[in-house]
Formats: C-alpha cells, sequence, structure tokens
C-alpha cells in the first residue's frame, strides 16, 4: 500500500531534531515541530530562519522559496499537535522511560496508518516497537548529524515492523537526497556499530597514557584520512551519549571492545561531556563551541628538549614500493640516499620506479624538471649493505618477518658506524625485539611511513623502553626535516593506526559473516555516516587480505582479547588465494590488467 508523507512530525527540537525539520520543509514537507521546552522550539525556528538566510545569500534558494520554507514549519509544545501527521519521527533523548512515554502517548493520538519511527542509534527498536499499540509501524530511522549535510540515513526494521511501512520511509529518504541503507534492529545499527567500537578503542588508548589526544587524533586524520581524529568527534558527539551507546552494545554483545573505558564514565560523571558543556578530551572557549583553546595538557612550543643526532645521509634497505617511496621522500629533501636491495638489478629497478614517480609529479606541476634531475642525483642504487657503512641513519623497509628484520639488522649492526641510528618501518612487529638483534639496541628506533612514502604525511615514531633519548629526537628532527607529522607511540601491536584501523575492519567483516548488511550498505554507511574515504571492504581490498590477517593476528596476539581474533571469512579467504586488488578478487572482483 502506498503511503503518503506529506505531513510529518519531530519530535525532540534539539540540534538533530531540528535538522531533520529543516531537510523535512527544504523538500516541500509540512513539519509539525513538537518539544516542551518553548525556548527549545524557538530555537528551532530561529535556525531555520537563520540557516535559510544564508542559502538565500549564497543564491542557493530565492527569497520566495525561503518564505515557503519557513511557513512550512510550525511548533508545538503538546504531542497532540501530531494527529494529522502520516509520519512521525522521536529524537528525544536516549533514554527507554522517556521514548515509551512519547510512543504511548502518540498511539492515543495519531491515526492508526501513521508510521512511527525512532531515531535512537543506542536503544532496541524492537523493544519501543513491542510497548507499541501498533509495532507493525514502529521502524527506526536514523539521521546523521548535521542531518542537513549528512547523507546517510538508516532504515531500521524490527522483526515485527510491516514492509510497508518501511518502503514508505525509504522512499522518503531518497526524496529528501539522502542514501538509505536498510538494517536490522542491533545496537548501533551499521555506521555506530563500527564507529563506537574505535572510538571506545581510541579512549582506551589515550587513557592507558599510551600516546597524546593530540597524536592520537593527528594519526587517525593523517594515516586513515578521516575528516576528524577519534577524541575530537567524542567531544562532538558528547562523552555521555557515546557512553550510552557504548553501554548499549555491551550488553548486547558482552564483546570487551565494546565495554565503555572507564576514563568515557569519569569524564561523563564529572559533566565533561565535551564540546556541549565547552570541555571534554580537549577544552573549549565556551560552551557549544568548536573553538580549541591550550590546557595544561596541550604540548608546548618548543617540547622537544632533547638535540638528536646530525643526519645527512640516509640507507634505505629494501626494493619494494614502501623503500622505493622513503627513499623518494629523503632525495627530495636534500638526503644523499643510499638505496641498497639483495642485487644491484633490483636496486636499479628500484632508482627507476622513483624515476617514474618523479616524472610524474614534473607532468603534474608538483616539482620542476631540475629538482627532479638533482633529487634522482642524490640517489645511489646499491647491492649490498656494505654501502650503509657511512650512513648517518639507516632505514630499513624489508618484509614483514620478524626474522628477515632481526637478520637485516644483526647486519646494519656490523657495517654502520658506531653512532648511526638504525630504523625499522614495521608496521605491527615488536620493536625492541629487532633492536635486541644488535649490540647497541639504544640506536634502534621505529619509523613507519604509510603507503604512498611520498603522498602520506605521517610518520609513527616508535620509542622502545631501550631507545636513547638522542636517537628519539633524531627520529622526530628527521620526519620535519622531509615534511612529515610525527607522533609519538610505545612499542607495542599496531602501534596507533593499525591498533585503531583493524580492529574497525573485522568488526565489518563480522557483520557480513553474521548476515547483519551487505558490503555495498557497509561501505556506503560508513562512507556517508563516517566521513570515511573507502568503505572497510573497499580497504580492505586496497591493502590486501594477508597482510589485514597477518596485522589481526599479531593484535590478537598481543591483546589476548577474544573480540581481536581474526574473522574467520577472513581466513577463508586468504587460504583460497583471495587476497583482493592484487590477486583480482577479495571480498569483490577486480577485472585484469
Amino acid at each position: 500500500m502506498d503511503i503518503p508523507l506529506s505531513t510529518i512530525a519531530v519530535v525532540g527540537l534539539g540540534t538533530m531534531g531540528t535538522g531533520i525539520a529543516e531537510v523535512l520543509t527544504r523538500a516541500g514537507r509540512e513539519v509539525i515541530g513538537i518539544d516542551i521546552s518553548e525556548a527549545a522550539a524557538r530555537q528551532a525556528v530561529a535556525s531555520l530562519e537563520a540557516s535559510t538566510a544564508r542559502a538565500v545569500r549564497r543564491e542557493r534558494i530565492t527569497e520566495q522559496e525561503r518564505h515557503d520554507i519557513l511557513a512550512r514549519f510550525r511548533t508545538f509544545s503538546d504531542l497532540r499537535a501530531a494527529a494529522d501527521a502520516e509520519l512521525v519521527i522521536e529524537v528525544v533523548p536516549e533514554n527507554y522511560e522517556i521514548k515509551q512515554q512519547v510512543f504511548r502517548e502518540l498511539d492515543a493520538v495519531v491515526s492508526p496508518t501513521t508510521i512511527l519511527a525512532t531515531g535512537t542509534n543506542a536503544l532496541s527498536v524492537t523493544r519501543l516497537a513491542a510497548e507499541s499499540q501498533r509495532p507493525e509501524r514502529v521502524l527506526g530511522l536514523h539521521f546523521f548529524n548535521p542531518a542537513p549535510a549528512m547523507k546517510l540515513v538508516e532504515v531500521v526494521s524490527s522483526v515485527l515492523t510491516a514492509p510497508p511501512a518501511v518502503e514508505s520511509v525509504t522512499r522518503l529518504a531518497r526524496e529528501l537526497g539522502k542514501e538509505p541503507v536498510a538494517v536490522g534492529d542491533r545496537p548501533g545499527f551499521v555506521a555506530d556499530g563500527l564507529l563506537f567500537g574505535y572510538l571506545n578503542q581510541a579512549a582506551a588508548m589515550y587513557e592507558a597514557n599510551y600516546a597524546s589526544r593530540e597524536d592520537i587524533d593527528a594519526a587517525m586524520k593523517l594515516g586513515c584520512g578521516l575528516p576528524m581524529g577519534p577524541l575530537e568527534l567524542l567531544d562532538l558527539i558528547g562523552i555521555d551519549t557515546a557512553r550510552t551507546v557504548l553501554e548499549a552494545m555491551y550488553a548486547a554483545s558482552h564483546d570487551r571492545l565494546h565495554a565503555p573505558a572507564p576514563v568515557l564514565g569519569q569524564l561523563s560523571e564529572a559533566g565533561l561531556t565535551g564540546r556541549k558543556a565547552g570541555r571534554g578530551f580537549y577544552t573549549y572557549d565556551a560552551p557549544g563551541s568548536q573553538t580549541v583553546v591550550p590546557d595544561a595538557l596541550t604540548p608546548t612550543a618548543g617540547a622537544d628538549a632533547d638535540t638528536g643526532r646530525p643526519v645527512s645521509s640516509v640507507g634505505v634497505a629494501g626494493s619494494g614500493t614502501m623503500a622505493s617511496g622513503i627513499a623518494e621522500v629523503f632525495a627530495k629533501s636534500g638526503y644523499g640516499v643510499v638505496l641498497a636491495a639483495r642485487s644491484q638489478e633490483k636496486a636499479d629497478r628500484a632508482k627507476a620506479r622513483i624515476a617514474k614517480s618523479l616524472e610524474r609529479s614534473v607532468t603534474k606541476g608538483r616539482m620542476t624538471a631540475e629538482a627532479r634531475d638533482e633529487a634522482l642525483a642524490r640517489i645511489t642504487p646499491a647491492g649490498t649493505l656494505d654501502s650503509f657503512a657511512d650512513v648517518d641513519l639507516a632505514v630499513e623497509a624489508v618484509a614483514e618477518d620478524l626474522d628477515v628484520k632481526r637478520e637485516l639488522f644483526a647486519t646494519l649492526d656490523k657495517v654502520c658506524r658506531p653512532g648511526a641510528v638504525l630504523a625499522t618501518t614495521t608496521s605491527s612487529l615488536p620493536v625492541v625485539a629487532i633492536a635486541r638483534a644488535t649490540a647497541r639496541p639504544e640506536d634502534v628506533v621505529g619509523m613507519h611511513f604509510f603507503n604512498p612514502a611520498p603522498a602520506m604525511k605521517l610518520v609513527e615514531v616508535v620509542r622502545t623502553v631501550l631507545t636513547a633519548d638522542d636517537v628519539h629526537a633524531t627520529a622526530r628532527e628527521v620526519c620535519r626535516k622531509v615534511r612529515k607529522h610525527p607522533v609519538d607511540c610505545g612499542d607495542r601491536a599496531g602501534f596507533i593506526v593499525n591498533a585503531l584501523l583493524f580492529p574497525y575492519l573485522n568488526n565489518a567483516i563480522k557483520m557480513v559473516e553474521e548476515h547483519y548488511a551487505t558490503l555495498d550498505d557497509i561501505d556506503a554507511a560508513m562512507k556517508l555516516g563516517g566521513g570515511y574515504p573507502m568503505g572497510p571492504f573497499e580497504l580492505l581490498d586496497v591493502v590486501g587480505l594477508d597482510v589485514s590477517l597477518a596485522i589481526e593476528k599479531v593484535l590478537h596476539s598481543e591483546f589476548r582479547d577474544p573480540g581481536l581474533a581474526p574473522a574467520p571469512l577472513l581466513e577463508h579467504l586468504v587460504a583460497a588465494g583471495c587476497l583482493g586488488r592484487k590477486t583480482g578478487r577479495g571480498f569483490r572482483e577486480y577485472a585484469r590488467r
């Protein structure tokens, strides 16, 4: 049955309710805004007036269109105003008692054919539906904040929801210019179900003093291309809200990854709930402001008190994409580079790869032909590590295998001069285990570049318990000289980025295993709802499923958390040789080149 949805009531006129009302009125719907607070209703009207005025100034709508939009929005303080609505969307606080009270009152007011939608992102839609006199008409309609800008809408069905109701709100979402994703009823649904586990782990990482808030946020923005770091995002969402969502997720999953980090409870109980309170993980210049101000935890200028060792020449060990990229980075920054591979032929091929990369930069206008020639002239290919005898910094970028790296570092220990800094680019192995292959573990540090090294700005600087202060300082100074952003982290599996990224990817695979959502819906949800540049399955296929599985195994082995155990589907695909784009098939199939 075709259910027209031309008059829609929005119950709760906070930030989300106001945003939803704006989306609906701009799409030509009559909107009945309801809030027990007259101040909230006035603020909603003022917000719509301000946003439409901006749209007129930017020539996105006409003055007449603005007048029509404002005329379609009426506010009330009583739920009886929803009597003529064909759809009611509630976005009141995330509390069962409050939402159930709203649904009970609506049951007595609206038509038997009215669809009742909850905007919850944490509570059970089924439980709310069961309390209603019309459970078949109850569903979830989860918009993302800010509703006018975010394209994703999760349409949540319970086992009681009638298909025509789902079809009607799905069609409405498309008419609003949104991308609806159909999901089942479980805490967090798709986007928040994956997002909040990641945010929780970031909070726990910060609480453990593993890395600073600034470094955690910078690592995820620069290493994964995310619009906001996890702690910034928690402050935006509201730390109390995040804790509520995680409590609901943990109650359903009993997964330790969803058990709220204690710091979230401590901040919530102290009223430090993020931007809305003026303080959360960061401090803001006023409640509701997005302007961060310095506080006691803010790093001071010139915080690096230690002076590093002088570095003028660099040795790069390896002949693959990462080694070539790192050599290119150093050469473009003026360093003399020795690029050593297992044979002269492999080293020459690696230099040829760098030449092609530099030529592309010239073609795109990013560097001059003269700068290209100068950078290339600084690179000396070699077929033996003996060529590292005089380098000040040796960087290895060979296979991600502990035995291979330990053997290489034992060789570096013999050929590199005393005082040379030895760096490993490992992304998952214990740096100290590599360092102990030498007689000078104090000279060893981790410098985890990201692929492609010439483009990616992040370097994770990994200090072991044995790394000397001036060696750590050297790594940071070198990063800045090659125009990379260094973040400090301790020597544990995954460092910052992979420790936060791969559990999120693993949980996405588990969603598919459980037939909760499709690959396409999950990828769409994370790109549209989370601002991720790639969906998790797109990213897994690019990284390589074998590489991903190896990192998952390292994380599981180190932290011994059952929730980190690699998803069986990932193991099966790797066993079948389906490794992603490089083999033409991973989670998806790709055309052979």
